[in-house]
């Protein structure tokens, strides 16, 4: 194969690739299957990383592939530039090289879920169908699964990968919701707006379905959406959800959401509804874990932004013991906690920004203990909860990012688990 005319100037030298994360390490292959040499830069080093780029190693380099986690102002792009270097994101490179098709999945929650689901009922259906991007195998890797054939890319893009992007343009985009999030990254809710709304500019077909939080925040942005733009609602499903993990309140404008784009692709309903009957949930978002006793134990560790707690907390229906905290990513935190207080019965509270929103629950008269660590927070929880005749759930869903005590969200949900069935082992009430 060919290499693609952007950077076929651009590879006598070899390409220096930011990030040696899944992202970059995804481009370092890529690249050498087709005969490119790559040198890889990551401040943090490991697996012979450079760690230092400045400019004197720009000059070495005519063509940088960096990952999502640099963001364009960052000193080794500026460096780059500099030099007159082409610098391309992840997503971008992949695009250059991919000739199949694409759909898009963007939102600030959801995304991951439809993304999964999507390939998973479009497989059911007999069509070939990989799910790529931000679910964690980047779509440089596609190139490795689908050898000798060109299935449908489901693509999960978060604002970190579309708001540089150049030449990565899909068939559909499927923009589930938009909210506070990320404004350690964009100076603002516009920008983080702006960065998304480069899908629906790069679009390249005219299949753009969307929810009603994205139409708000496009009039309060001033932008305008193509006229062709589908709007998806819950109230359009109601009754019409099928059981599963999409009839809860969040999940049911994802369903929408796909509901509207299977339909206009022709595509027959009963498949999507059989599939959506069957299809397990992404680990992490909004799964229940155990009951001890008649506590319940619910897991949301992929929930790092507002949204997505006060999106979980209206599900339940017995009085909700929740653990919250996190590195901040941004965002009114004392009005995240305002809201949130209503729904709780206490708070457990974790990481850098547990303090902050101690003194806002206990201002709303809630009770609140600042914990150490998750397990620590997790046994007060459980020790609250039990004095509860009635039932309560302890609920996980912390709003913030994981990294002041974790590598990823994964990690932290596991310990979460692992905190409860350690609850479980220390002669707790007998699961089930």
């Amino acid at each position: 194969m060919e290499l693609p005319k952007v950077i076929a100037s651009r590879v006598a030298r070899p390409v220096a690739v930011f990030g040696l994360g899944v992202s970059g390490l995804a481009v370092r292959d890529l690249l050498a299957k087709h005969g490119v040499a790559s040198v890889v830069y990551d401040a943090r080093g490991g697996e012979g990383a450079l760690t230092e780029f400045g400019e004197a190693e720009a000059r070495r380099h005519s063509l940088v592939v960096y990952s999502p986690g640099f963001p364009p102002n960052h000193p080794w792009l500026v460096a780059a530039r500099r030099e007159d270097a082409l610098c391309l994101g992840e997503i971008d490179l992949a695009a250059l090289f991919w000739k199949g098709p694409v759909v898009a999945v963007t939102g600030t929650n959801g995304k991951t879920t439809i993304t999964e689901f999507l390939a998973f009922a479009f497989k059911r259906l007999g069509k070939d169908a990989v799910a790529v991007g931000n679910v964690g195998y980047p779509f440089s890797r596609i190139h490795e699964s689908a050898a000798n054939r060109t299935p449908l890319a489901v693509c999960e893009v978060s604002s970190f990968q579309a708001e540089d992007i150049r030449h990565f343009s899909p068939a559909a985009v499927l923009w589930t919701n938009f909210d506070e999030d990320h404004l350690d990254r964009h100076p603002g809710l516009e920008s983080y707006f702006r960065a998304k709304f480069k899908l629906v500019d790069r679009l390249a077909g005219r299949r753009l379905v969307v929810g009603e939080s994205v139409v708000e925040a496009a009039k309060r942005f001033c932008m305008e959406l193509p006229a062709y733009t589908e709007v998806a609602t819950r109230a359009e499903v109601e009754g019409l959800v099928p059981e599963g993990v999409f009839n809860t309140w969040p999940q049911r404008e994802n369903y929408a959401i796909v509901r509207r784009y299977w339909l206009a692709e022709g595509l027959p309903l009963r498949a999507l509804d059989e599939a959506a009957r069957v299809f397990t949930p992404v680990r992490h978002r909004l799964g229940k874990v155990a009951t001890l006793g008649e506590v319940e134990f619910w897991n949301d560790s992929k929930g790092t932004n507002f949204h997505a707690v006060l999106g979980a907390l209206p599900e339940f229906k017995r009085p909700v013991h929740w653990i919250g905290g996190g590195k901040c990513k941004g965002g009114d935190i004392r009005g995240f906690a305002e809201k949130v207080a209503p729904h709780v019965a206490a708070g457990y509270l974790i990481g850098e920004t547990a303090p902050e929103l101690a003194e806002v629950l206990a201002e709303k008269g809630r009770p609140v203990r600042v914990c150490k660590t998750l397990a620590e927070a997790v046994a007060a929880a459980h020790k609250a909860a039990s004095a509860d005749p009635a039932g309560a759930a302890v609920l996980f869903s912390p709003g913030f990012s994981s990294f002041d005590m974790f590598k990823s969200y994964a990690e932290r949900g596991i310990a979460f688990e692992q905190a409860v069935f350690a609850l479980r082992g220390a002669g707790s009430p007998k699961s089930r």
